[in-house]
């Protein structure tokens, strides 16, 4: 099953071809599509999960991924692929209803495929399969600048990235050498090592990579770090993982103490 839903976006968004493709990947233009994994169960988030996916708890009164979907725009995202799974539903009457900044299709799984094999679908519907494509947990509450993590990526040429938040943080942990080049993925990391932050930058490439069913990070990333053909790119600013009520009101409290901060209400 997959829905589609178009939100406003102007008609500089549609494809133009690979020769044009090609040129904005060496102008460093922004990455134009994106995959949002948002088809877990989120027992760790019951009770409030018991009738909505983990991607549409709220913070401060907004969805996880609504967030998600207005800082893709805010970056220059174009189209982004939801992976549904677990209470779809309330992800598409929400779409069906909602005013959004850029196109959404939701891809609905007809049985569990993994992390690994839900990205690997949802990326067969992105619209621009010759470029690049940004990926995210349905759980992650940040707002760091996407062009950064694209230039980066562009600069190391390889054909994978993963943002890094921490150190300090619980999570799946990354060695990096002096270069960035992430050397191992560590289960149990040290306070030093930085976590895998749940967004990606993948070349085209990577798609047949990935898993058809099964998570992807002991194969297709751990192979990639073997090869030396994974970046990690370390995130600075807000970043959460929303995996439990308790991390909820943490990050609702982390933000009423920001906008304190700032003086705004």
């Amino acid at each position: 099953m997959s829905v589609s839903y178009l939100g406003e976006v102007d008609g500089a968004c549609e494809s133009d071809g690979d020769a044009a493709a090609g040129v904005r990947a060496k102008q460093g233009s922004p990455v134009r599509q994106a995959v949002v994994l948002a088809g877990g169960l989120g027992r760790r988030m019951l009770p409030l999960s018991r009738f909505r996916p983990k991607a549409m708890v709220e913070v401060d009164g907004t969805p996880i991924l609504r967030h998600q979907i207005d800082w893709f725009a805010g970056c220059g995202v174009r189209h982004v692929v939801v992976s549904a799974g677990h209470l779809a539903q309330v992800i598409v009457d929400y779409l069906g209803s909602a005013r959004v900044p850029l196109r959404v299709q939701v891809v609905v799984e007809e049985r569990p495929l993994g992390r690994g094999g839900a990205l690997k679908r949802a990326a067969g519907e992105l619209p621009y399969p010759n470029e690049p494509w940004l990926a995210a947990y349905g759980d992650i509450w940040t707002g760091f600048a996407l062009a950064d993590m694209a230039a980066y990526h562009r600069r190391h040429g390889a054909p994978a990235t993963v943002a890094l938040a921490g150190p300090g943080l619980p999570g799946q942990g990354m060695e990096c050498d002096e270069r960035g080049l992430v050397t191992a993925l560590v289960p149990d990391p040290a306070p030093r090592c930085r976590v895998n932050a749940g967004v990606y930058l993948f070349a085209p490439q990577v798609v047949g990579l990935l898993p058809d069913t099964g998570d992807h990070v002991p194969g297709t990333l751990a192979r990639l770090a073997g090869a030396g053909q994974l970046m990690g790119y370390p995130v600075e600013g807000m970043w959460r993982a929303v995996n439990t009520p308790h991390d909820l009101a943490g990050l609702e409290g982390e933000l009423a103490a920001a906008r304190r901060s700032a003086g705004t209400s």
